[in-house]
């Protein structure tokens, strides 16, 4: 019983680790980059459909190295696109999402991430890249001083 204890400690310690918020309100975003100095990532993504996307979630949002990097760096926003019926969002959010793509995704590009100032400017925007973490942060950090 100890040990299955454990393991379950264990895995709540990782999972809260290595885990990291995704807001999915764009004015909450600006409101804590604001009161915390930070600069906002916001992707557009097809969670259940786009192959890419799928590969950025994995690859870099997942990492260890970038959820270390985006805690003390970015606040973090995912407006998600999926097609599955079984993945569909609520009316609100999916409203949420249509506004930003409005406003941030006109060319409806997947993945699209980009580097938003607390005002919601954009900084520099990027897609899915086949490079290390390491290196998709050093992208993301050059457009922080743009």
């Amino acid at each position: 019983m100890k040990k299955i204890t454990a393991l379950f400690v264990l895995m709540v310690l990782t999972t809260t680790l290595f885990s990291q918020t995704w807001e999915s309100n764009i004015e909450q975003a600006k409101s804590r980059a604001d009161k915390e100095g930070k600069n906002i990532i916001l992707t557009f993504s097809g969670s259940d459909w786009c192959i890419p996307c799928m590969k950025l979630e994995k690859n870099i949002w997942e990492s260890q190295e970038f959820v270390e990097y985006s805690k003390d760096h970015f606040v973090l926003i995912r407006a998600d696109f999926p097609k599955k019926k079984g993945n569909a969002l609520s009316k609100e959010q999916q409203e949420r999402n249509d506004k930003l793509a409005e406003i941030y995704n006109q060319q409806g590009l997947f993945p699209l991430v980009l580097v938003l100032d607390k005002n919601g400017k954009i900084r520099g925007s990027t897609g899915y890249k086949n490079i290390t973490p390491k290196d998709f942060i050093a992208l993301l950090h050059s457009f922080e001083s743009n």
